[in-house]
C-alpha cells in the first residue's frame, strides 16, 4: 500500500477522497501519549464506545477516566475492550488490526467516514458507508489507475473488487461473484452500478467491420447493460422512509464474457419482489417510480390512452404525488422511455405495459358497498370497472359478477358463492398486485432476451448479487424470514470461503492447523428454517389444511421446535409469536397473514377472464398462471380435500426455496467477492454517523462474524524484514552482527520475548500473531523507546548545563577584568600625565603611514597580477568555448540525421506492429470464431441427443399412455358390471327391509300398552290447550303492539322531519356564525397589523433610545479620556521640566568638572595669548550686547504700554457687549416666562381632553355593549322567526306525509297479512319442534317467563303511551280551541291591522325624516372624512417636520457638546494660557532684576576690568612677576568667560521667553475676538430659531384647539344620532318582542308534541351539542380576543413604560447637562480666585459664562418644548384614530340600522302570511286525524275477524301436528336401521374396491407383459428375416447364431421376458440344419434357471424340440 500511496498524488482533489497520508499516524508524541494513558474502549449508550484511561483496578471492577469529558466511573473489566495503536487509525484493512474487537473496527470505520474515505476492508469484506453526497471517485480517471492493479497496490474501492474478479475471471477460467448486501438506503443499488460501469468500460467489446448486421450491434451491449439498471428501477424501485430510491427487490445480474473478456451478454433474475408496494404504503413512502412518472411524464395522447387521471384520485397512492428532493419525475420518464427504446423494447411492447400500470391504479378507485339484509357486497358504480375492462380486454359485466359472486367448483358442479365487501376487496387487491407482478416478470424476461441476443458465446460469467441485507425490525413478516433466511446462507458462504482461503495461506507457509468449518455455526438456523419439519415445511403444510389458520401454525411450530437451540418462545406479553436466533442476533417474528402471503390466492373466475383477453400481452403473462383458488381457499373437509392434483400451484415459498438453491448452488461454482453497505444515519446527512446503528449493521452484515472468525486464526501477520526492523529495539545483543536468515532471526528474537507457543506461528516468509500480541509488543516498544529517550534526554541536559556553568564562569572572570579596569581608570583620569598619554597616543601612529603606504603598494601589485592571469585564462575560455560551440553545431546536425533516420524507422515500426496487431486481432478474431463454431457444434450435437432423447422418451410415455388407456377401459367395463350388480343387491337388500320394517311395526302396535297412551294424550291435550290460551293471549298483544308501534312510527318519522328542519335551521345559524367568526377574524388580523405597527413604532423608539444612550456614553468616554489625556500631559510635562532642570544641573556640574580638569601645560601657555585676544573679542562683544540689550528693553517696555491701553480698551467694549446680552436676556427670561404659562394652559387643555375621551370612550364601550346586546336580541329574534317559519314548513310536509303514510298503511296491512301467514307457518313449525324437541320446553317456559317480562314492560309503555295518546287529544282539542281563539284574534288582527297602516304610514314618514338626516349625516361624514383626510395629510406633514426638527434637534444637540467641548478646552486652554503669562511675568519680573543684578555685575567686571588692566599694565612693565601671576590670570579669566557665557545664555531664553509670551498673547486675543464672534452669531441664530418655533408652536396649539372644538361637535352630533338610533332600536325591539311572543306560543305547542319523541332528542342534544361546542369556541374565540386586547392593554402599557423610560432619560440628561452647568459654575469659581490676579480678564470671563448658561437654559427650554409638542401631536394622532374608528362604528350602525328596518317590514308581512298559512294547515291536520280514527277502528274490526280465523287454523293445526309427530317417530326407527345397513354395505364397498385395485395392479403387470412381448415378437420377427436372408447365403448363419448368443449373454434381467419368447420363436422356425448353433445357444439356458421358466412356457419349448428333431431327421435325408 505504501507503494501505492508513493505513486499516487496526493495533492491532486480526485484521491482525497480515496488515499490517507500514512506519515501523520506514525507519531512519536501521540504513541508516547497512548501507552502512558494505557487507553481503553469502554461501551457508551449514545457513541457506541468511548475512549478512556485506566486509572485503577478493584477486582472485577476498573476506574476508567473518559478522555473527552475527564469523568471518572468504574466498569466490569469484561466490558474493556482494547485500543489499538495510533499507527493503526485509519487502517485500510481492519484484518491488520492487532485488537479486533467492535470498538476498533467502529473507530475505524468512523474515522475514515470523517476524512471522507467510504471503503474499509475488512478481510474479504470491502466496507461500504454511504456518504449521501456525490464523490468524484468513479470518473473515467480513477478507472484508469485501478484497472490492472492488485488489491494492495491501490486504496479500497468497488473498483478494486471488481477489478480483482475481472483478472482472476481471466486467468483462472473460473466464474466470478460480486455479493452486494445492506440495509435499504446503504447504497447496494449504487453500488452494483458502479461495478457494472466499471466492467463496461473495461470489458467494452471492439467494433467489427465484416457485416453490416455486426455494425449495428456492436457497441449496443454495453450500453444496453447500463440501460437496464434505470428500467428496473422505475419498475422495482420505489421511495422508502430510509431511501429515495430503494430497490424493493433483489436481483442476481449475470454479465457473460467470452474467451478473449469481451462481454458476450447478460441475464437478470430477480428475487421476491415487494409486490404489496403496488396497493399500499407507509406514511411519507411512495410506490415504485413508473406510477409517479407515467403521471407525470405522459402526454395528453398517452393520458387519453390509459386513462390517466389526477395522483390524489388514485386511492393505492396512499401519499399522493408526494415529491421526491432532486428527482423530477417527468424527466424521469422520458429518461425510462429512452432505455427501453435502447433496450429493443418498441412503442408497441410499452404501450401494453402502461396499460397494466394504470389498470393497477384504477383497481383502487372501485368501491363496493354491503348490502343491508345479507352479506352480498355491491358496486353501485361501474364507472371505474369500466376502464379497468377497456384497459385489460375484458368484459365489464362478466369482470363485476366474477367479483362479486364468483363461480366455485365443489366436488364435480360449480356453485356461485356470494361475496362480502371484505372478501371483494381482497380479490381486487390480490388481482392488481399480481397483475404487476407478472408484467414486472414479463419485463425482466424481455430485458434478458435483448441482452442475450449477440452470437458470442460466454466462456465464464461475472455475477453481482443486490440483495437486501440481513435487518432486525421491531416486528418481523414473512418476507423478512425470507431475507434473513438469505443472508443466513450467504453469510455460511462467506465463512466458508473465509476459512478455506486462511487455512490455504497456512498451508503454503507450513503452519500446523486444524480445518475449522466454521459454516457449519450457521447450519442449526437454516436447518431450522428450511428443512421438513422445519418453519417454511410447516408453513406449506398448514397451507393445505383447510381450517388452518395462523394461530394453528404458530401452535404446531412451538409444538415442534420447543427444544430446539436456535428456536425460542416469545414473552406472551409481546406481539412476536416466535423468535429465531440469527447469527446477527435474536429476532422477533408476528406471523400474522402469513398463510394468505404464503398461498397468495387469486380469484380463479377473473384469472380465466384474463386468460381470454382481447389484448395478446395480458394473455401471454396469464398463460402459465399456477395459483390458489377461491375453492382452495374455502376448502371444505373432504377425504380428498387436502390432496394436490398433478400440475397444482407451489407456494411462495417453495417457489424462492427453489429460487435461493439455484441461486447458491451458481454462487458455490463461483469465486465470490463481498461488499457490505451500510447506512450511517436514518437522516441522509452527510459526515454524520449513528455509532449503535452501524454497530447494528456491522452485526447483521456479518463483519463482526468474520471478525469472530479472525480471532479464532492468527489474523496479524508481519513479514520477518519488517519484523525485525520494528522490533529488534526489544531483543538488543540477541542476533550477532553479520548477515542473519530473516526467520533465524525472527526465532531468535521470539525466544528472547519469552511469549506462549500459542500466540504466535513462523511461517516460510510471514511471521503470524494471535488478535493483541501486536498491541503488547508495540507497547513493550514504546516503553523502551521512552527509556531510551529519557536517558538521551537527561544526558542532552547534563551536557548543555555543563556548557551554560563554563559560560557563567567566563562572564565572572570577565566582569572582574571590566571592574579592575574601570577602578583603574578612574584613579588614572585626573592624572595629567594621563591626559598627556591619551593625547599624544593617536600622534604616534602619523610615523606608521609609510609602512602603510608600502603595504598598499604591495596589495595593489599583487591584485594586478591576478587580474592579468584572469584575464589570460578567460581568453583561453573563450577560444574553448568557441570549439566546443563548434563541436556542438557538428554534434546536432549528425543529432539531426540520426533522429531523421530514427523516425522513419519508428514509422516503419509503428506500421509493422500496426499490422501485426491487425494479423493478431484477425487471429483472435478467427479464434474466437472456431471457438464459438465449434462450441456452437457441440452444443448443437449435445441439443440432437438430448432431442432424440426426449423424443424416444416421449414415444415411450406415449406407448404406456396408451396401454394403460386401454387397460382402464377393460378395468371400466368390469367395474361398471359389478357396479350393476351390486346395485341389483342393494334393491333386494332394501325390498327385504322394508318387509322386515312393516313386521316390526306391526308386532310393535300390539306391544304398545294402549292406558299409558291414553294418559300422555290426555296430558298432552291439556298442554296444548294451556298453549293455545297463552298463543292467543300473545298473539293479541303482539297486534295491539303492531298497531301502536305503527303509530309510533309515525310520530316518530314527522318528529324526524321537525328536527330535520331543525337542523337546517341550525346550519344556517352555523354558517352564520361562521361569517361572524370570518368578521371577527378579519378585525383581529387588521387589529394585529395595527399591533404590529405599534409595535414597529415602539422597536424604533427604543432603538432611537438605544442610539441616543449609546452617544451619551459614547460622549461620556470621550470627556473621559480627554480629562485622562489633560491630565497625563500634565504630568509629562511636569516630568520634562523636571528632566530639564536635572539636565541643566548636570550641565553645570560637567563644565565645572571640565574647567577643574583643565592643565596648565606648556601648550596652554602657548595658547594664553590667544585666550587674550579673544577676551578682547569678547568684551567689544560684550559691549556691543548690553548696548543691544538696553535698545531691546525699551522697545519691549513700549509695547507692554501698547498692549495694556488695548486691553484696557477691549474691556471696555466687552462691558458694553455685556449690558446688552443682559437686555436680551431679560427680554428672552420674559418670552420664556410667557411659553411656560402657554404650556401650561395647554396641559390644562390636555388634561381637559384626555379627561374627555376617558368620558367618550366609556361611552362608546357602554354604546358598543348595547349594540352588541342589540344585535344578539335582533339575532335570537331572527333565529326565532325561522324556526317559526321551519315548524310551519315541517307542519305541512307532516300533514302530507301523513296522507302518505295513509297508502302506505293499507300495503303495509296487506304485506301484514302475508307476514301473518308467514308467522302462521313458523308457528306450526315451532310447534312441531316443541312437541318434538320436549327437552327445549324448559327452556321455552323460562323465554315465556322472560317474554312476559318484557309483555308487562311493553303493557307499562303501552299505557304511557296511551297516556300520551290522551295528552295528544287534549292538545288537539285545546289547539282546536286556540284555533277558534285565533279566529277571534284574527278579527281583532284586522282591526290592528289598520292601525298598524296607519303607524306604519307614520313610521315610514319618520324614516323618510331619518333617512333625510341619515343623508345629512352621510354629507356631514363625508365633509368630516375629507377634512380627517387632510388633517391626516396635515399630520403626516407635521410629522415629517417634527421628524425633521428632532433631526435638526439632535444635530444641533451634537453642535452643542462640540461647543461644549470646544469651550472647555478653550477655557482650559486660556487657564493655561493665563498661569503661563502669569508665570511668565513673574519671570520677566524675576529676569529684569536679573537684568539689572547682571548690569551691576557688568560695572563691577568693568570696573574690576580696567583694574586688571591696569595691573596687567602694570605687569608688562613688570615682567618678571609675570610669570607667578599667570595661572591665578587664567583661573580668573576663565571665572569671567564662564559668568559671562551664563548670561548670555540667561539673556536668550528671557528673550525666548518674552517672544513665546508676546505670541500666546497675541493667540489669545485672536482666538477671544473668533469666539466673540461666534457667540454672537449663535446667539442670533438661536433666537431666531427660537422665535419661529415658538410661532410655529403657537399656530399648531391653535389649529388643535380648532381641531379639539370641530371634533368634540362632530362627537356630540353623533351622540345625538346615536341617542335616536337607540330609540328606533327599542321600538324595533318590541315590535320583536310582540312577535317572540306569538312565536313562544306556537313554541310551546310544538314542545308538546315534540316531548313524546325520544330518539330525535338524542340526535337533537347530539347537535345541541355541537352548537354548545362551537358557543364554546366562539367563547375560546371571545377570550383570545379579549387575552389579544389584554396584550394590547399590556403593550400600550409597556409603550407608555418606554415614554416614561425615555423621559427619565431625557431627565437624566438634563441632570447631565446641569451637571455641567454645575461643573461650569464650578470653573467660575475657580475663575474667581484667578480674577483676583487679573479682575479684567476674569470678569469678561464670567459675563461669557453667564451667556453660555443662559444659551443652555433656553436650549432647555427649547426642547421640553418640543418635547411637550410631540406629546400633543401623538395625542392628537391618537385621537384622530379615535374618531376615525367612531364614525368606522357608527357607519356601521347606521348599516345595521338599515338591515334592521328591511327585515322587520319583512318580517311583519312574513308573520301575517304565515299565521294564516299554519291556521289553514292546523284546520286541514285535524281532518286528517279524524279520517286516521275512523280507518284505525275499521282495521281493528277487521284485525279482530282475522284473529278469530287465525285461532280457528291453529286448532286444526295443532291436530296435524300430533299426527306428524307420531309419523316422525317411525321414520327415526327406519332411518336407524337404514344407516347401520348403509354402513354395512359401505364396508363391503371398501372391500370390493381393494379387490379391484388388486384386479387392476394385476392386470397393468400382465399388459406390459404382454406389450413386452409384442416388442419382443416384433424384434424377433425382424430377426428371423435377417436370418432367413443370411441362411439362404450359407455359412454366416453361425455367426448371427453368435451374435444371438451374445445379445442373450448381455441382456440384463429385466429384458428376460424377451429372451424367452426369442428362444420360443427361434425353436419354431429354424430348421434341422441349424441345431447346432441352437445347442450353442442352449448353453445360456442358465439364464432360465436363474429367472424361471413358466409351464406354459417350457411345454412350448418340449414342442419345439420334438418338431426339431423331426426336421432333423427330413435334413438328413434330404
Amino acid at each position: 500500500m505504501a507503494d501505492a500511496d508513493s505513486r499516487l498524488d496526493r495533492n491532486d482533489p480526485d484521491f482525497k477522497y480515496l488515499v490517507v497520508d500514512r506519515n501523520a499516524f506514525n507519531d512519536p508524541t501521540t504513541q508516547a501519549e497512548w501507552t502512558q494513558k494505557r487507553l481503553v474502549w469502554i461501551p457508551h449508550d449514545n457513541f457506541g464506545f468511548v475512549s478512556a484511561s485506566i486509572k485503577g483496578e478493584r477486582g472485577d471492577e476498573v476506574e476508567v477516566e473518559i478522555m473527552e469529558t475527564g469523568k471518572r466511573c468504574h466498569v466490569p473489566k469484561d466490558d474493556l475492550q482494547k485500543m489499538n495503536p495510533p499507527k493503526f487509525d485509519k487502517v485500510e484493512d481492519m484484518a491488520e488490526l492487532t485488537c479486533l474487537n467492535e470498538a476498533s473496527v467502529l473507530h475505524n470505520i468512523k474515522e475514515r467516514y470523517y476524512s471522507g474515505l467510504i471503503y474499509t476492508y475488512s478481510g474479504l469484506f470491502c466496507v461500504v458507508v454511504n456518504p449521501y453526497k456525490r464523490l468524484p471517485i468513479y470518473t473515467e480517471k480513477i478507472i484508469d489507475l485501478y484497472k490492472g492493479k492488485k488489491r494492495h497496490e491501490v486504496p479500497p474501492h468497488v473498483f478494486a473488487i471488481t477489478d480483482s474478479a475481472y483478472r482472476s475471471m481471466l486467468q483462472d477460467r473460473e466464474d466470478q461473484s460480486i455479493l452486494c448486501t445492506g440495509e435499504s438506503g446503504a447504497g447496494k443499488t449504487e453500488n452494483t452500478k458502479k461495478v457494472i460501469q466499471y466492467l463496461a468500460y473495461v470489458a467494452a467489446s471492439k467494433p467489427k467491420t465484416t457485416t453490416v448486421a455486426h455494425k449495428d450491434i456492436t457497441g449496443e451491449l454495453e450500453q444496453q447493460l447500463l440501460q437496464a439498471n434505470p428500467i428496473l428501477e422505475a419498475f422495482g424501485n420505489a421511495k422508502t422512509v430510509k431511501n429515495d430510491n430503494s430497490s424493493r427487490f433483489g436481483k442476481f445480474i449475470r454479465i457473460n464474457f467470452d474467451a478473449s473478456g469481451y462481454i458476450a451478454g447478460a441475464n437478470i433474475e430477480t428475487y421476491l419482489l415487494e409486490k404489496s408496494r403496488s396497493i399500499r404504503q407507509a406514511k411519507d413512502e411512495r410506490a415504485f417510480h413508473i406510477f409517479y412518472q407515467l403521471l407525470a411524464g405522459a402526454n395528453a395522447e398517452q393520458r387519453k390512452e390509459f386513462i390517466l387521471e389526477d395522483p390524489k384520485t388514485y386511492c393505492f397512492l396512499s401519499s399522493g404525488n408526494l415529491p421526491v428532493a432532486g428527482i423530477d419525475d417527468a424527466a424521469e420518464f422520458q429518461q425510462t422511455c429512452k432505455s427501453m427504446s435502447i433496450m429493443g423494447l418498441s412503442p408497441e411492447d410499452l404501450s401494453p405495459l402502461f396499460r397494466i400500470v394504470s389498470a393497477t391504479l384504477l383497481f383502487g378507485n372501485m368501491k363496493f358497498k354491503q348490502e343491508r339484509n345479507s352479506d352480498q357486497a355491491t358496486l353501485p358504480d361501474n364507472t371505474v370497472a369500466q376502464k379497468i375492462a377497456h384497459l385489460l380486454g375484458m368484459n365489464v359485466t362478466e369482470m363485476t359478477k366474477a367479483f362479486l359472486k364468483p363461480r366455485i367448483k365443489v366436488g364435480r358442479d360449480y356453485v356461485t358463492k356470494a361475496q362480502t365487501k371484505e372478501q371483494v376487496e381482497f380479490a381486487v387487491e390480490a388481482i392488481s398486485k399480481a397483475c404487476y407482478e407478472r408484467m414486472f416478470r414479463w419485463l425482466v424476461t424481455r430485458i434478458n432476451r435483448s441482452l442475450d441476443r449477440t452470437k458470442r458465446q460466454g466462456a465464464s460469467f461475472i455475477g453481482i448479487l443486490d440483495m437486501a441485507g440481513f435487518e432486525i425490525f421491531e416486528l418481523n413478516s414473512f418476507e423478512q424470514l425470507c431475507i434473513n433466511y438469505t443472508n443466513e446462507k450467504l453469510q455460511q458462504l462467506f465463512n466458508h470461503t473465509m476459512f478455506i482461503l486462511e487455512q490455504e495461506e497456512y498451508q503454503r507457509e507450513g503452519i500446523e492447523w486444524k480445518f475449522i468449518d466454521f459454516g457449519l455455526d450457521l447450519q442449526p438456523t437454516i436447518d431450522l428454517i428450511e428443512k421438513p419439519m422445519g418453519i417454511m415445511a410447516l408453513l406449506d403444510e398448514e397451507c393445505w389444511f383447510p381450517k388452518a389458520t395462523d394461530k394453528s401454525f404458530v401452535e404446531k411450530l412451538l409444538n415442534s421446535h420447543v427444544s430446539h437451540p436456535k428456536f425460542m418462545k416469545t414473552d406472551f406479553r409481546g406481539v412476536a409469536d416466535f423468535a429465531v436466533i440469527h447469527y446477527a442476533g435474536k429476532v422477533d417474528y408476528s406471523a400474522e397473514k402469513w398463510l394468505m402471503k404464503n398461498m397468495d390466492p387469486l380469484n380463479e373466475n377473473i384469472v380465466e377472464l384474463l386468460q381470454q383477453s382481447q389484448y395478446p400481452f395480458i394473455v401471454q403473462i396469464w398463460k402459465d398462471a399456477e395459483i390458489v383458488g377461491m375453492a382452495q381457499q374455502a376448502m371444505t373437509d373432504t377425504t380428498f380435500g387436502s390432496r394436490t392434483r398433478k400440475g397444482m400451484f407451489r407456494t411462495v415459498s417453495q417457489l424462492y426455496k427453489e429460487q435461493l438453491t439455484k441461486l447458491m448452488a451458481t454462487l458455490r461454482n463461483t469465486n465470490p467477492n463481498f461488499v457490505r453497505c451500510i447506512i450511517p444515519n436514518h437522516e441522509k446527512r452527510a459526515g454524520k454517523i449513528e455509532a449503535v446503528l452501524v454497530l447494528d449493521q456491522l452485526r447483521c452484515n456479518g463483519v463482526l462474524e468474520g471478525i469472530r472468525i479472525c480471532r479464532q486464526g492468527f489474523p496479524n501477520r508481519i513479514p520477518f524484514q519488517e519484523f525485525r526492523q520494528r522490533y529488534e529495539l526489544l531483543t538488543p545483543n540477541v542476533i550477532p552482527k553479520g548477515f542473519m536468515d530473516g526467520k533465524k532471526a525472527c526465532e531468535k528474537m521470539i525466544l528472547s520475548l519469552e511469549l506462549d507457543p500459542n500466540l504466535y506461528r513462523i511461517g516460510q516468509s510471514k511471521i503470524f500473531f494471535r488478535a493483541g500480541v501486536l498491541a503488547h509488543l508495540e507497547e513493550e516498544r514504546d516503553f523502551k523507546i521512552t527509556d531510551l529517550i529519557v536517558n538521551f534526554q537527561a544526558y542532552c541536559r547534563g551536557s548543555l548545563a555543563r556548557r551554560n556553568f563554563q559560560k557563567r564562569v567566563q562572564q565572572l572572570n570577565a566582569i572582574r577584568i571590566i571592574q579592575r579596569n574601570c577602578a583603574a581608570y578612574l584613579k588614572l583620569r585626573n592624572w595629567q600625565w594621563w591626559r598627556l598619554y591619551t593625547k599624544v597616543k593617536p600622534l604616534l601612529q602619523v610615523t606608521k603611514q609609510e609602512e602603510k603606504l608600502t603595504q598598499k603598494e604591495d596589495e595593489l601589485r599583487q591584485v594586478r597580477d591576478k587580474l592579468d592571469g584572469q584575464i589570460k585564462s578567460a581568453q583561453e575560455m573563450e577560444r574553448r568555448y568557441q570549439q566546443i560551440i563548434e563541436e556542438k553545431n557538428i554534434l546536432a546536425e549528425q543529432l539531426q540525421a540520426e533522429t531523421e533516420l530514427c523516425a522513419e524507422a519508428e514509422e516503419m515500426r509503428a506500421r509493422l506492429a500496426a499490422r501485426k496487431q491487425e494479423l493478431e486481432d484477425i487471429l483472435h478474431d478467427m479464434e474466437a470464431r472456431i471457438e464459438e463454431e465449434e462450441e456452437r457444434c457441440h452444443k448443437l450435437m449435445e441439443e440432437k441427443k438430448k432431442i432424440q432423447l426426449t423424443v424416444q422418451d416421449l414415444e415411450e410415455q406415449l406407448e404406456e399412455e396408451e396401454a394403460a388407456r386401454q387397460k382402464l377401459q377393460v378395468d371400466k367395463i368390469h367395474v361398471e358390471a359389478r357396479q350393476k350388480k351390486l346395485e341389483e343387491d342393494l334393491a333386494v337388500a332394501e325390498d327385504f327391509q322394508q318387509k322386515f320394517m312393516k313386521e316390526k311395526k306391526m308386532f310393535e302396535e300390539r306391544t304398545a300398552d294402549l292406558s299409558q297412551a291414553l294418559a300422555e294424550e290426555e296430558e298432552k291435550a291439556k298442554h296444548l290447550g294451556k298453549l293455545k290460551a297463552k298463543h292467543e293471549t300473545t298473539i293479541g298483544d303482539l297486534e295491539e303492539r303492531l298497531i301502536k308501534e305503527q303509530q309510533a312510527r309515525q310520530e316518530f318519522e314527522r318528529s324526524k322531519r321537525k328536527l330535520d328542519t331543525e337542523l337546517t335551521d341550525i346550519r344556517d345559524q352555523l354558517n352564520e356564525k361562521k361569517t361572524y367568526i370570518e368578521e371577527i377574524q378579519i378585525q383581529l388580523s387588521r387589529r394585529e397589523e395595527e399591533l404590529t405597527h405599534a409595535m414597529m413604532k415602539v422597536d424604533e423608539e427604543a432603538a432611537n433610545r438605544a442610539v441616543a444612550q449609546k452617544a451619551l456614553r459614547e460622549l461620556e468616554a470621550q470627556l473621559g479620556e480627554l480629562t485622562e489625556d489633560l491630565e497625563a500631559e500634565k504630568v509629562a510635562r511636569a516630568k520634562a521640566e523636571k528632566q530639564k532642570r536635572d539636565l541643566n544641573e548636570e550641565l553645570e556640574a560637567l563644565k565645572n568638572e571640565l574647567l577643574d580638569s583643565l592643565d596648565t601645560t606648556a601648550a596652554q601657555q602657548e595658547l594664553r595669548t590667544k585666550r587674550e585676544q579673544e577676551l578682547a573679542a569678547l568684551k567689544k562683544a560684550l559691549e556691543d550686547d548690553t548696548a543691544s540689550h538696553e535698545l531691546q528693553t525699551q522697545e519691549m517696555r513700549h509695547k507692554h504700554s501698547e498692549e495694556t491701553a488695548k486691553i484696557h480698551e477691549q474691556l471696555d467694549s466687552v462691558k458694553k457687549s455685556k449690558m446688552a446680552l443682559e437686555k436680551t436676556k431679560a427680554t428672552l427670561e420674559a418670552e420664556n416666562a410667557d411659553m411656560a404659562n402657554e404650556i401650561k394652559t395647554l396641559t390644562a387643555s390636555k388634561t381637559d381632553g384626555e379627561r374627555r375621551r376617558k368620558q367618550l370612550e366609556s361611552q362608546f364601550s357602554e354604546l358598543q355593549a348595547r349594540l352588541a346586546e342589540a344585535e344578539r336580541g335582533r339575532g335570537e329574534g331572527s333565529e326565532r322567526l325561522v324556526r317559526l317559519q321551519n315548524e310551519i314548513e315541517t307542519i305541512t310536509v307532516q300533514l302530507v306525509d301523513a296522507e302518505s303514510k295513509l297508502a302506505v298503511a293499507v300495503k303495509s296491512q296487506t304485506t301484514i297479512e302475508q307476514q301473518l301467514i308467514e308467522v302462521q307457518a313458523l308457528l306450526e313449525e315451532e310447534t312441531r319442534q316443541k312437541l318434538a324437541l320436549s327437552s327445549r320446553l324448559r327452556q321455552a317456559d323460562s323465554e315465556r317467563d322472560s317474554l312476559q317480562n318484557q309483555l308487562e314492560d311493553e303493557e307499562e309503555a303501552k299505557r304511557q303511551l296511551e297516556k300520551q295518546i290522551s295528552s295528544l287529544n287534549i292538545q288537539l282539542i285545546e289547539v282546536k280551541k286556540k284555533a277558534e281563539e285565533e279566529g277571534e284574534a284574527a278579527i281583532q288582527l284586522d282591526e290592528l291591522k289598520k292601525k298598524s297602516i296607519k303607524d306604519i304610514d307614520a313610521l315610514q314618514r319618520h324614516i323618510e325624516e331619518l333617512q333625510a338626516n341619515l343623508d345629512k349625516m352621510d354629507k356631514s361624514r363625508k365633509k368630516l372624512g375629507a377634512e380627517l383626510e387632510d388633517t391626516t395629510v396635515e399630520l403626516e406633514s407635521q410629522r415629517t417636520k417634527v421628524l425633521d426638527l428632532e433631526k435638526k434637534q439632535r444635530n444641533f444637540d451634537k453642535v452643542l457638546m462640540e461647543e461644549k467641548t470646544i469651550s472647555e478646552r478653550y477655557a482650559i486652554e486660556r487657564d493655561n494660557a493665563e498661569r503661563e503669562a502669569r508665570e511668565k511675568e513673574t519671570k520677566v519680573l524675576s529676569l529684569n532684576r536679573e537684568l539689572e543684578e547682571a548690569l551691576a555685575k557688568i560695572d563691577e567686571l568693568e570696573r574690576i576690568r580696567r583694574q586688571l588692566q591696569g595691573e596687567l599694565d602694570d605687569l608688562a612693565n613688570t615682567q618678571g612677576t609675570a610669570d607667578k601671576n599667570v595661572h591665578e590670570l587664567e583661573r580668573a579669566k576663565r571665572a569671567l568667560e564662564s559668568q559671562l557665557a551664563e548670561q548670555k545664555t540667561q539673556i536668550e531664553e528671557l528673550e525666548d521667553e518674552l517672544q513665546l509670551t508676546e505670541d500666546a498673547k497675541l493667540r489669545l486675543e485672536v482666538n477671544m475676538q473668533a469666539l466673540k464672534a461666534q457667540f454672537e452669531r449663535d446667539l442670533q441664530a438661536r433666537e431666531e430659531q427660537s422665535e419661529e418655533k415658538r410661532r410655529t408652536l403657537v399656530k399648531q396649539l391653535r389649529d388643535l384647539e380648532a381641531e379639539l372644538e370641530d371634533e368634540r361637535k362632530q362627537r356630540a352630533v353623533a351622540v345625538a344620532a346615536r341617542k335616536k338610533m337607540e330609540g328606533d332600536m327599542r321600538d324595533l325591539e318590541a315590535h320583536l318582542e310582540m312577535a317572540n311572543k306569538l312565536k313562544e306560543d306556537a313554541l310551546k305547542q310544538l314542545k308538546k308534541l315534540q316531548v313524546q319523541v325520544k330518539e330525535f332528542q338524542r340526535d337533537a342534544e347530539e347537535a345541541r351539542a355541537g352548537r354548545d361546542e362551537l358557543v364554546a369556541q366562539l367563547k375560546d374565540g371571545e377570550k383570545k380576543i379579549k387575552s389579544l386586547e389584554a396584550e394590547l392593554m399590556q403593550m400600550h402599557e409597556e409603550l407608555a413604560a418606554a415614554e416614561r423610560a425615555r423621559r427619565t432619560a431625557e431627565g437624566d440628561r438634563d441632570e447631565l447637562q446641569e451637571e455641567l452647568a454645575t461643573i461650569n459654575s464650578r470653573g467660575t469659581l475657580m475663575a474667581d480666585e484667578k480674577r483676583r490676579l487679573e479682575a479684567r480678564i476674569q470678569s469678561l470671563e464670567e459675563e461669557l459664562e453667564e451667556e453660555q448658561s443662559n444659551g443652555e437654559v433656553l436650549l432647555d427650554r427649547n426642547r421640553k418644548a418640543q418635547l411637550s409638542f410631540e406629546q400633543l401631536t401623538t395625542e392628537l394622532t391618537s385621537e384622530r384614530s379615535v374618531s376615525h374608528k367612531i364614525e368606522n362604528q357608527r357607519a356601521l350602525l347606521e348599516k345595521q340600522n338599515k338591515e334592521l328596518k328591511a327585515k322587520l317590514t319583512e318580517l311583519e308581512t312574513s308573520t301575517r302570511t304565515r299565521t294564516k298559512a299554519t291556521i289553514t294547515a292546523l284546520e286541514a291536520k285535524v281532518a286528517n286525524l279524524e279520517e286516521q280514527l275512523e280507518t284505525e277502528a275499521k282495521e281493528r274490526m277487521l284485525q279482530s275477524k282475522n284473529n278469530r280465523k287465525l285461532e280457528k287454523r291453529l286448532k286444526e293445526l295443532l291436530l296435524q301436528l300430533e299426527d306428524e309427530r307420531r309419523h316422525a317417530d317411525q321414520y327415526k326407527e327406519q332411518v336407524e336401521k337404514s344407516t347401520s345397513r348403509v354402513k354395512a354395505l359401505k364396508r363391503q364397498l371398501d372391500e370390493a374396491e381393494e379387490e379391484v385395485s388388486r384386479e387392476k395392479a394385476q392386470r397393468r403387470k400382465a399388459q406390459r407383459d404382454f406389450e413386452d412381448a409384442l416388442e419382443s415378437q416384433e424384434s424377433i420377427s425382424r430377426e428371423l428375416t435377417t436370418l432367413k436372408s443370411k441362411m439362404r447365403r450359407g455359412p454366416s448363419v453361425a455367426s448371427s447364431s453368435s451374435v444371438l448368443v451374445t445379445t442373450i449373454r448381455t441382456t440384463k434381467r429385466g429384458s428376460v421376458s424377451q429372451v424367452k419368447t426369442s428362444f420360443l420363436f427361434c425353436f419354431l422356425v429354424y430348421s434341422s440344419r441349424q441345431i447346432q448353433m441352437i445347442d450353442d445357444i442352449f448353453d445360456c439356458g442358465g439364464l432360465f434357471l436363474q429367472e424361471g421358466i413358466t409351464t406354459n412356457e417350457s411345454y412350448m419349448i418340449g414342442d419345439a424340440e420334438s418338431t426339431l428333431e423331426t426336421d432333423g431327421e427330413d435334413g438328413t435325408k434330404q
